[in-house]
């Protein structure tokens, strides 16, 4: 049976996402992360590095660079961010650590997860504007939520791919050929050293009755090298084939994803506010 390099693509694709990706639930994050003493801490800082150091002391942040400075811009833009729609202090905190959550999901894995990203957000969100104790409480209207949901999709959503390569580690490729049909090299390596005397005793066997010139012996001995370039060649050839196929699927598919981000923002959304 022959798989094809998209084939076996798909299946770990698949399995990749049932299985291996941690799953993600919603919680109420208010006041997990920034309690109201240190809002207060945070609404004394006016300037930009001042702002910095209160929030890198809330959250501990200890990471090297550049992945610090990343972090701690991602913060202190919420924070302005929530001063501009004159938000409270209770708001503000919430969205503090609903970035951090989303942030985490991210990180989880170097694979891509944009879509379990969103729809991660999307719950929070709803979590946080639902008034359904004590699972949901009714912290954000819903103007305050549409608001929220496209600030999050210019900032972070727009910018996955970035996030994604800062803060995981890198995947690479390694692919191995393996011919069959063609013998190791140890093998090869004895056949070689054990090649002369036999050559020998066939010269002097053989010296009397023909008269075989070297251009036939070379010929040959140079057919089966020749097939086995032809057959690594092909392979190739039938892999790059494969690799450019699966490369295009996958720029495809990130641009469907980015397209229903974009639709689920334009279109209208119920009230979740619930009446009093």
């Amino acid at each position: 049976m022959v798989r094809t390099v998209s084939q076996d693509y798909a299946n770990y694709d698949w399995l990749l996402l049932k299985y291996i990706q941690p799953r993600i639930h919603s919680l109420v994050v208010f006041r997990t992360d920034v309690n109201y003493h240190d809002m207060d801490e945070i609404d004394k800082m006016k300037s930009i590095p001042d702002l910095e150091s209160a929030l890198c002391n809330v959250f501990g942040v200890d990471l090297p660079e550049p992945k610090r400075g990343v972090l701690l811009e991602l913060y202190v833009q919420t924070v302005l961010f929530c001063r501009e729609c004159n938000f409270k202090k209770e708001h503000t905190s919430a969205l503090l650590s609903i970035i951090k959550s989303i942030h985490e999901a991210n990180i989880q894995t170097s694979f891509n997860n944009i879509e379990q990203c969103f729809n991660y957000c999307k719950e929070l969100l709803l979590c946080h504007s639902v008034r359904r104790p004590p699972f949901s409480i009714d912290l954000f209207s819903y103007e305050e939520v549409n608001c929220i949901l496209k600030y999050i999709h210019n900032s972070y959503i727009n910018h996955y791919k970035l996030y994604k390569y800062i803060f995981t580690p890198q995947v690479k490729l390694d692919l191995s050929l393996t011919y069959s049909g063609i013998p190791d090299e140890d093998e090869q390596t004895l056949e070689d050293s054990s090649a002369p005397d036999v050559e020998n005793v066939m010269e002097t066997e053989a010296a009397p009755k023909t008269d075989s010139s070297p251009q036939t012996q070379e010929a040959s001995i140079g057919e089966p090298e020749g097939a086995a370039l032809d057959l690594k060649a092909l392979i190739e050839k039938e892999v790059r084939e494969q690799m450019t196929l699966v490369s295009g699927q996958l720029d495809q598919r990130m641009k469907d994803i980015e397209d229903q981000h974009h639709s689920a923002l334009d279109s209208p959304q119920p009230s979740h506010k619930s009446k009093k």
